[in-house]
């Protein structure tokens, strides 16, 4: 099966970034037909600092790579280094009506919590279809907050195949409600524009404050502490499997156990847990030229798949004009 995501360099990447599809990403391309990238046109929204954005994919690819992604098993790559991507978004934009975009509840969100009310920002949902739609994606790995923008996608690419001809793959959301929502160190969805993230390659003493910094409720030592919406023992959760999750949750309930003591475990867990990745991405971070000419051939094998469905696209919407 073709599974396609991407991410973006917006900023460090966390915890969030991980497990919600990084993870799921590196484990898919053992089976499956793997499509996976930076997506630095959809950070534009949000960053307006070009050194930041450079750094930031840069920095992005590193982790990538870092954590497992293998370029000989996938086709990695840079958003913006396969163009036909934004002539797709104008082609899709054309049968994409207003109120589904205006339905759309990430660019409220968004806006509410100060990101510049732009038409890109408006219009995210488009060149996400894009995309998908651009590489034939049939399984999108998302958080539960990008459910319906996948749902868009479908709908965009549903109307553009009833009005021009069969032309792409109907693609589907790929949710592990287990970790649906990752959530921050403030009990919100950790995420870079609410600056509550915990990071994957944080140093030490950053990652211990962090951790240290998790909100907790103000249940007392000797009674016991609740496992719902419990932003230190959902985090805890994700780095054990069913059996040790079973016993993190006994020992909620069980009185006498102390946040302080349990954040101190958590921060020795999620060090230990990328002790291995750190030396990897110490190596792509200073061999440069490694790293780009990994994302320049990944940008290669994208654009031979984009031009086929741009390709049929221009052709059934009408702009080979010669053609009889």
């Amino acid at each position: 099966m073709r599974i396609l995501s991407g991410i973006q360099p917006s900023g460090k990447l966390h915890l969030g970034n991980y497990f919600g599809m990084m993870k799921r990403m590196v484990d898919y391309q053992e089976n499956n037909e793997l499509y996976a990238f930076i997506v630095n046109y959809h950070a534009l929204t949000s960053v307006f600092d070009a050194k930041k954005l450079q750094e930031g994919t840069f920095n992005a690819a590193c982790d990538f790579l870092a954590l497992g992604m293998d370029p000989e098993k996938s086709t990695f790559w840079v958003q913006s280094d396969v163009p036909e991507v934004t002539e797709l978004t104008w082609l899709l934009s054309n049968v994409t009506s207003m109120g589904l975009l205006e339905r759309a509840h990430a660019y409220k969100d968004k806006v509410v919590k100060g990101i510049p009310a732009t038409h890109g920002l408006f219009s995210y949902p488009v060149l996400m279809a894009a995309d998908i739609l651009a590489y034939g994606g049939e399984r999108v790995p998302v958080g539960k907050d990008q459910k319906q923008h996948i749902e868009i996608a479908r709908d965009i690419a549903e109307r553009f195949n009833a009005t021009y001809g069969e032309t792409f793959v109907l693609p589907e959301e790929d949710i592990e409600e287990e970790i649906a929502t990752v959530p921050g160190i403030d009990g919100q969805k950790m995420s870079k524009s609410y600056g509550n993230t915990i990071e994957i390659f944080a140093d030490e003493e950053t990652l211990r404050k962090k951790v240290m910094s998790i909100v907790t409720d103000t249940t007392p030592v000797d009674e016991p502490k609740p496992i719902e919406n419990n932003t230190l023992y959902e985090i805890y959760s994700l780095f054990l499997n069913p059996a040790e999750k079973e016993e993190l949750k006994d020992r909620f309930l069980t009185p006498g156990l102390k946040y302080g003591e349990v954040k101190k475990e958590l921060f020795g867990m999620i060090w230990e847990y990328f002790r291995p990745y750190r030396e990897k991405r110490k190596g792509y971070a200073n061999d440069r030229g490694e790293v780009m000419n990994i994302l320049q051939k990944g940008a290669n094998k994208a654009r031979e798949t984009a031009s086929h469905y741009v390709q049929l696209a221009r052709k059934n919407v009408g702009l080979y004009y010669w053609d009889k």
